[in-house]
């Protein structure tokens, strides 16, 4: 090691640098060698190149490289929320004057927590399955005069053994944050579960995205027939409301109103299927869509549902006005988020990862971020889609309760599938 480089020791958790020996070069004085050793305590060997933030974030966006670059001279307790959810693309940002034993608890910190997250992401995804596999049963249940089995065999084919659950994590996870857990939260996610699976079922035909496969297998027009898919579809779209406005959902009726109202509005003209409407006319459009129009585009189609999977969560948990209000905020900047993180990854995804046919949009002219500001482009508003997102849960002021939902934000940027 030379004379310009340092020792880095680790002791029970603390880091310390040590500069090496070091002695006075030819022509140089005691002054400059004090000099030099002061630059080695400042100048650590290793730090992270890390995205600027917008004006006034806070929030703190997660790990994509290293680098050997100096970085921004900026080390405050501001960044004590974001590390406790790190996870993504990026680092912590600004870390400049932090000592080294600073730096190496927020990047253990970051794989405590992603960790933390994952398992939290799957437990509640294990719970959501076991609620549509008790759903979707091939027993009529009551007032049923019968089920198909064909017809349950092509819904459990399309729902059961696949998906992040991210929706119904969403809804589980937000209630759970303002205090509310048990059967609602999970029989909401499940309900929306099923609208998002009857919505990739439709997708999926020839008549619209003409997709062969869906999460490494083929798509259920391909594993049944068109006929049937359209009508498993049709199905779980209306077992979606049926779970919804059950009493077994718990609440009062007007909650489970609101919620079949919401879903509705979600799903329906001005959320999921004007927005579909709107990418389909894209395709054929002479002239690009504008900034405006994508978003807008991208907020019905992929967006609307993923805002109600939040706001759902605070209704069920009786949230104020306020409360609503900055939860609407976060689920819009999340699904945005969202959409272009989807986007990226049909550009730069495989198909083994993403279970599913990738560079597609670009052959079918869609109307993405991508194609409008280019990659570089799209990372960075995504990036700050996923700040926004983040500032509205600390808008909460939830603390730490609210970390799981500033880790989701993250990790819809960060995923590979």
């Amino acid at each position: 090691m030379g004379p310009r480089h340092a020792r880095l020791d680790v002791r029970a958790g603390f880091a310390a640098r040590k500069p090496a020996q070091s002695s006075p070069a030819p022509g140089e004085s005691r002054r400059d060698v004090s000099r030099r050793l002061r630059e080695l305590f400042s100048l650590p060997r290793r730090t992270v190149k890390l995205p600027a933030l917008s004006a006034g974030r806070r929030a703190i966006a997660p790990p994509t490289r290293l680098s050997t670059d100096r970085p921004s001279n900026v080390c405050d307790n501001s960044t004590q929320a974001g590390q406790r959810a790190l996870i993504g693309p990026d680092l912590p940002t600004r870390f400049g004057s932090c000592t080294n034993a600073r730096k190496m608890a927020v990047i253990q910190q970051m794989s405590v927590d992603t960790k933390a997250f994952a398992e939290r992401l799957a437990a509640v995804g294990s719970e959501i399955e076991a609620e549509l596999d008790a759903l979707l049963g091939f027993a009529p249940r009551e007032g049923e005069p019968a089920r198909p089995k064909r017809l349950v065999e092509a819904m459990r084919y399309a729902i059961l053994g696949g998906g992040k659950r991210l929706r119904p994590f969403l809804v589980v996870e937000t209630a759970r944050a303002l205090g509310e857990a048990g059967a609602g939260p999970r029989r909401v996610g499940a309900a929306i579960e099923c609208l998002h699976g009857y919505s990739l079922i439709h997708d999926d035909l020839p008549a619209m995205d003409d997709d062969d496969l869906r999460r490494g297998r083929p798509t259920v027009h391909r594993a049944f027939d068109e006929a049937t898919a359209i009508l498993a579809g049709d199905a779980l779209l209306t077992l979606a409301f049926e779970i919804i406005a059950a009493p077994a959902t718990g609440g009062d009726a007007g909650v489970r109103a609101a919620l079949c109202a919401g879903l509705a509005r979600a799903a329906g003209l001005a959320g999921m299927v004007g927005g579909q409407m709107l990418d389909l006319a894209a395709e054929q459009a002479v002239q690009p869509l504008d900034g405006a129009a994508i978003a807008q585009l991208q907020a019905m189609k992929t967006g609307a549902l993923l805002r109600f999977s939040v706001e759902a969560g605070g209704l069920i948990a009786g949230a104020s006005e306020l409360a609503r209000a900055a939860l609407k905020r976060y689920g819009d900047a999340l699904g945005a988020a969202f959409q272009i993180a989807d986007d990226l990854l049909d550009v730069e995804g495989d198909a083994a990862t993403m279970g599913k046919r990738v560079g597609k949009d670009a052959d079918r002219n869609k109307a993405t971020f991508v194609a409008a500001l280019g990659l570089e482009g799209a990372r960075a508003k995504r990036d700050e889609l996923v700040s926004e997102a983040i500032a509205a849960i600390d808008a909460l002021e939830l603390g730490a309760k609210g970390d799981t939902l500033r880790a989701a934000a993250r990790f819809v940027a960060a995923r590979k599938n």
